[in-house]
C-alpha cells in the first residue's frame, strides 16, 4: 500500500470516527478545508506515526505546516524514514 493510500484512508476513518463531513480529497483542496479540524489533524499525524513510522513534524528545522492535502502528502513521501 503505498504511503498516499495510506495517508487517504486514514483521513477517510478519522473523519467517519470523529463525524466530520469531509470534502472531496483533492491534492489542492486546503487542509483545514477538507473537513478536518486541528484535533483531526492531530489524531492524524500521531496516527501515521504509528502506522507508517514516520513524523516529518518531529525533525531538526522548522517544518512549514502544509497547505493543501497534496502537500500533506508529499511532506510524508518525501520524509526521511
Amino acid at each position: 500500500m503505498s504511503t498516499r493510500s495510506v495517508i487517504l484512508d486514514e483521513i477517510v476513518r478519522i473523519a467517519e470516527q470523529q463525524k466530520k463531513k469531509l470534502a472531496p480529497l483533492t491534492d489542492d483542496l486546503p487542509l483545514l478545508g477538507s473537513g478536518l479540524d486541528s484535533l483531526c489533524i492531530a489524531v492524524l499525524v500521531a496516527t501515521l506515526d504509528d502506522t507508517l513510522g514516520i513524523d516529518p513534524f518531529d525533525r531538526d528545522g522548522d517544518v512549514p505546516f502544509p497547505v493543501t492535502i497534496g502537500d500533506f502528502i508529499s511532506l510524508y513521501e518525501n520524509a526521511p524514514a
